[in-house]
């Protein structure tokens, strides 16, 4: 019965707003508890959307959640459909020990290893700035000196990190609208502790996840310039939620100067929509992103919606 459901969503046409060309989405989520529902979600999805491929990654989580999971809960079953499913992890390994303040560099750098050759082809999702949600707050300096030991792991295995990162270039209090607690009253500067972090391997690939979802109205096109300028390992995944600071769509249009910024990078920006599978919401996450996509000239609809990705996963196309 599964195997007809499946073979049915498939065969499913394209739906309305999906991308013009097939695309990569870099960066989703899974039930841990229910991998082979998120698997034949996402297979779906890629029909219904006109995706090529479709990653998933465990969330940043700490050890103080005992639900938390990692890479190794959704790889079995996404190993079943190479080239179309990919894995990243540490969310729930990883990102637990930096975020628990480990000073063992032996045990993380086993586990990374373990990872790596347990095939999954990036380190994610991890974080360093993250605001209590689904997982709790979370915060350490980017150059925390196990993110520099991952950025060396990763630079020697070419598996990218993929980063949370709420942007505060200087100390502020809590924006509006987030409780403290359990988020701090005020945030301390990261910036500069993310530009060590990328400066500390340049053949470390650094993504910096959900533009265009910004929580502090700090990630501005300005900065994201200086940083693109100023470091050539780092990318950054297109999430955009259609609204709120510094969305990359205004009024259901790419903003002018987001636009700008691809032009002038186009080689740095993928998709990364955040979506969860399997979820049934009636505004899937997925669609931001795609809408920005489509509005892209042919080139960049090309470079931003698969070739790029590719190329920074080091997949064949």
């Amino acid at each position: 019965m599964i195997a007809l459901i499946l073979a049915a969503a498939i065969a499913a046409p394209v739906t309305a707003g999906a991308a013009a060309l097939p695309y990569v989405d870099g960066h989703t989520h899974f039930d841990a508890k229910d991998p082979q529902a998120s698997v034949q979600a996402a297979l779906a999805a890629e029909a219904a959307q006109n995706a090529a491929m479709i990653f998933f990654l465990p969330p940043p989580d700490t050890f103080a959640n005992p639900n938390r999971f990692d890479a190794e809960a959704i790889l079995p079953e996404a190993k079943k459909h190479p080239g179309r499913l990919a894995v990243l992890g540490g969310g729930g390994t990883l990102n637990a020990m930096i975020q628990r303040g480990d000073t063992d560099r032996k045990a993380f750098q086993e586990r990374a290893e373990a990872l790596v050759a347990e095939g999954v082809i990036g380190f994610g999702e991890m974080t360093a700035e993250h605001f209590a949600g689904g997982t709790p707050y979370q915060s350490v300096p980017p150059d925390h000196p196990l993110f520099l030991l991952l950025a060396d792991i990763a630079a020697r295995h070419a598996k990218p990190i993929v980063l949370h990162l709420e942007a505060v270039p200087q100390e502020m209090p809590l924006p509006s609208g987030l409780k403290s607690p359990p988020n701090p009253p005020r945030l301390r500067e990261n910036i500069r502790a993310f530009e060590r972090l990328l400066s500390h391997d340049v053949r470390a690939k650094i993504v910096w996840a959900h533009l265009g979802t910004d929580g502090t109205g700090a990630r501005t096109p300005a900065l994201c310039r200086t940083l693109l300028g100023a470091h050539p390992n780092l990318f950054m995944e297109i999430k955009t939620n259609g609204h709120g600071e510094n969305a990359v769509l205004e009024n259901g249009k790419v903003g002018g100067a987001w636009l700008q910024l691809f032009r002038d990078f186009p080689d740095r920006f993928l998709i990364g929509s955040d979506q969860h599978y399997p979820d049934n919401a009636p505004a899937p996450r997925w669609t931001g992103p795609v809408t920005v996509l489509n509005q892209l000239p042919k080139d960049l609809k090309q470079a931003i919606g698969k070739d790029n990705a590719m190329k920074i996963y080091g997949l064949s196309k």
